[in-house]
């Protein structure tokens, strides 16, 4: 298949095959759907128009629109031989000026929409700087952290097909669409949420490789509005020929799930667990500074430098390549860790590391340069997602972007902690007898099977920290027949974090005495000097 030109991309440009399009339709008449009218919105050269002129016979209307004149004038062409009842109209003009209202008050129910929205996302169109965009609104709702970290990047189809809900909100309807399956979730997501009246929705997966030349997943999606049932579940059918749903995926307990019926079946194991907290590794986004390997003459970074550093601030380190990839592998890289804790002060590093000061500001630049705005308002060379438990001798861990369910345990190395990057996730364990027991529990079938229930492995990072909080150790344990020991572990913590707590409050109690003494001393200093000058001035 030809590479895209620049307008194909800019405008997501898939055109539907017409054996695509005209088993996508049959699939609609199989779920007893008869339209009145049937609306293609981004009709380019017209598949899904004319499989549904020929598939629904009693439709009265069928309304094309596109924004490509040639595309228009090759169907019209097409229309003129097969539409003798003059059914078929086609509109030239953009979907984002378009006056969708005035249309749809003309048409009669139920009203179809269907079709194959554009492939591209805005990101996407901002690199091409292209104006094939909708006015800026926060349409998704995303703020803060979200925004930070690109949520707010979306994909244009997921816009239009909100505007097809909102067209039919109080419409009886239909919507059948060619898009990403991570489109069609977003968009169920968003409905099910806001208990958007849906009586039926099922997703065909297709081979986009095969019809598109595009390496994702992609589904017919279909979706009935305002019948007399309302559902939260969504059927999967692994092709547009196949009689039986594989699964289905839902909304439930005000989570989106991957596998309803797994999740139907250990939903018991969904809880707060008050002793194990997940924590994400450490992010400092600047990993050709801060990321080492070793070498005969210490360390090398990423920028190809060899340089000599104190050990105080280095740690061994793993990435989610190490960790995923089946054996954890240690002593690959090493992190450079400024910080104990998020906001403090890294002068210290000046005082009692002065080589690992020096490359630090030889390489302000690059640390200044971070985007992200985490890092604005805080100490020079400043990380983030640190704390005390990254500094835990044992973790159980586990990558974020593998696609699979596979926890690792991970021990200190060269008598030190060993750190993960942000791509990772972990539980900070004290021991090692009590890291094996929460690496067996969560390697466990039930624990598996209820986290593969809110999975979507299709996802770029299909394990996230979210996930992973909604499973309850000790719920595991009860049924897993360890409570005993899981009990024992969780107070062995909470005596330790006592200890920890105790000791930090000495430590600041010691910090405070020693400043007051430092102020008093220094309070004497000045009076001493200034009862010498005035000696000084009285002579």
């Amino acid at each position: 298949m030809a590479p895209k030109t620049k307008e194909q991309w800019e405008f997501g440009d898939f055109q539907t095959p017409v054996r695509l399009a005209n088993k996508a339709v049959s699939v609609l008449k199989k779920l007893g759907i008869h339209p009145h009218s049937v609306l293609e919105p981004t009709c380019g050269k017209g598949s899904f128009l004319l499989s549904a002129a020929q598939a629904f016979p009693n439709a009265q209307e069928l309304i094309g629109i596109d924004i490509n004149e040639q595309y228009l004038n090759d169907l019209k062409t097409r229309v003129s031989e097969i539409d003798e009842r003059k059914r078929i109209r086609l509109v030239l003009s953009d979907f984002f000026t378009f006056t969708w209202h005035d249309l749809l008050a003309t048409l009669s129910e139920p009203i179809l929409i269907v079709g194959n929205p554009p492939w591209v996302t805005s990101a996407e169109l901002g690199l091409l700087q292209s104006k094939n965009l909708p006015q800026k609104s926060n349409f998704q709702a995303r703020r803060g952290y979200d925004a930070i970290t690109g949520k707010s990047n979306f994909d244009i189809s997921e816009w239009m097909l909100l505007k097809y809900f909102e067209w039919l909100k109080e419409r009886r309807g239909i919507i059948a669409m060619l898009c990403k399956t991570s489109v069609a979730r977003k968009i169920l997501s968003h409905a099910w949420k806001n208990d958007l009246p849906i009586s039926l929705a099922h997703m065909y997966l297709i081979d986009a490789q095969k019809h598109f030349g595009a390496s994702v997943d992609a589904c017919f999606f279909v979706v009935v509005l305002h019948e007399k049932t309302a559902s939260k579940d969504c059927l999967i059918y692994q092709s547009l020929t196949d009689g039986r749903p594989s699964h289905s995926i839902g909304f439930h307990d005000n989570l989106m799930l991957s596998n309803v019926q797994k999740y139907e079946r250990l939903g018991h194991l969904r809880g707060i667990d008050y002793s194990y907290t997940w924590r994400s590794g450490i992010k400092h986004d600047c990993s050709k500074v801060m990321e080492l390997e070793r070498s005969s003459q210490g360390y090398e970074n990423g920028l190809g430098e060899l340089i000599k550093l104190e050990h105080d601030y280095i740690y061994p380190m793993l990435k989610s390549s190490d960790i995923g990839n089946g054996d954890v592998r240690l002593g690959r890289k090493y992190m450079l860790v400024t910080q104990r804790f998020v906001g403090e002060d890294t002068k210290a590093i000046k005082r009692t590391a002065p080589a690992t000061w020096r490359y630090l500001e030889n390489h302000d630049d690059a640390l200044s340069k971070r985007a992200s705005s985490i890092y604005h308002n805080r100490p020079r060379f400043s990380i983030f997602g640190v704390g005390g438990y990254s500094f835990s001798p044992w973790k159980v861990a586990i990558s974020g972007f593998y696609k699979r369910l596979s926890f690792k345990v991970v021990g200190p190395l060269e008598k030190k902690p060993v750190v993960l990057d942000d791509t990772a996730y972990f539980l900070p364990c004290w021991s090692e007898p009590e890291a094996n027991f929460i690496a067996h529990l969560l390697n466990s079938q039930p624990a598996l099977e209820f986290l593969d229930s809110m999975i979507f492995w299709s996802d770029k990072r299909p394990i996230t920290i979210d996930i992973l909080k909604k499973l309850d150790l000790h719920a595991l344990s009860k049924d897993h027949g360890t409570e005993e020991d899981y009990l024992r572990f969780a107070r062995q913590r909470r005596d330790r974090e006592s200890e920890e707590i105790e000791g930090q409050l000495s430590l600041g109690i010691a910090e405070k005495e020693t400043k007051y003494k430092k102020k008093k001393t220094h309070n004497k200093q000045i009076q001493r000097t200034g009862n010498k000058r005035g000696t000084f001035l009285q002579k």
